[in-house]
């Protein structure tokens, strides 16, 4: 339901708004009339003070929900992994086990490179983890919120519960993707290979400036569209949840018709963002 007292738009921006930590300089007017005396850190209290804040803010809910979840995973995978039956395993033994195969029967089939053990470990910790962050979008929009802003008597207390509807996590997952693709790149092409498949590729040695602008481009799209990809989605996602959370008692038929259709995007998001990097790693360990 949506929170009393605010407007249709002023409720779907509250709740696009992170809660955000960040330095206010000195003398800065807060949203509540008071002013700073000297700089200080401290919890944004409305937009314009998470903007002010700049790029060393930290977007607390959605480093503490993606952490939090991949302890989950951790905790459930290293729980199976000491337990492990090999006579009649349990429930949550046999789920690991299909998601495992499912994921080392995709690296097989997509991954031609040298043989690498990281591969399947990164593409089931990327597959599960965001899966995971995914999940949570089909909690309904104003629970956790709700739970927040009683918790800390702030009636407009910012808490979102999506970490991939940040696109500081999303940039995060991919830009390490992107770094591991540069680290086996090098590894197995040297620098020198490296170098000369931005350069000399596709029209030789005469048209190097042409061919590094073709091949750098590819090279920074991967990181910007898996980012992208995933962030727009599920952003898009939460907002039609929200959308239908403003029809108040009226919105469960709706909300659970869009939330059976929205665990395919959550599952596909995790899969596609999986397999691309399975993809991109593979030609980063194919030297030409």
């Amino acid at each position: 339901m949506a929170t009393e007292g605010l407007t249709s738009t002023s409720y779907v921006r509250h709740h696009l708004q992170n809660l955000v930590y960040g330095e206010l300089p000195e003398g800065y007017e807060r949203a509540d009339g008071s002013v700073l005396e000297q700089s200080t850190w401290t919890i944004a209290h409305s937009t314009q003070e998470a903007v002010d804040m700049g790029f060393w803010a930290l977007n607390v809910d959605s480093m503490g929900w993606s952490i939090f979840l991949g302890l989950i995973f951790c905790y459930f995978f290293r729980k199976v992994a000491k337990n492990i039956d090999s006579g009649v395993p349990g429930k949550l033994q046999n789920v690991i086990e299909v998601l495992v195969e499912f994921v080392n029967t995709n690296v097989k089939e997509t991954f031609h490179g040298k043989s690498n053990p990281v591969i399947a470990s990164v593409a089931l910790t990327l597959f599960c983890w965001i899966f995971l962050m995914n999940l949570m979008d089909l909690v309904p929009v104003d629970v956790l919120p709700f739970l927040a802003q009683k918790i800390s008597g702030d009636p407009h207390f910012y808490f979102k519960v999506v970490p991939t509807t940040d696109p500081n996590i999303t940039f995060g997952f991919s830009l390490t993707v992107f770094a591991m693709i540069i680290f086996y790149s090098v590894k197995v092409k040297g620098i020198g290979g490296f170098i000369g498949e931005l350069t000399l590729q596709p029209f030789g040695k005469w048209m190097i400036p042409f061919n590094l602008l073709l091949e750098g481009v590819a090279l920074l799209a991967k990181p910007v569209s898996l980012a992208l990809r995933l962030f727009g989605n599920l952003y898009a996602g939460e907002l039609i949840f929200m959308l239908i959370a403003m029809l108040g008692y009226y919105q469960l038929p709706l909300h659970f018709i869009w939330a059976v259709f929205h665990i395919l995007i959550i599952v596909l998001q995790a899969f596609i963002f999986m397999m691309l990097t399975i993809v991109y790693l593979s030609m980063a360990h194919e030297s030409h």
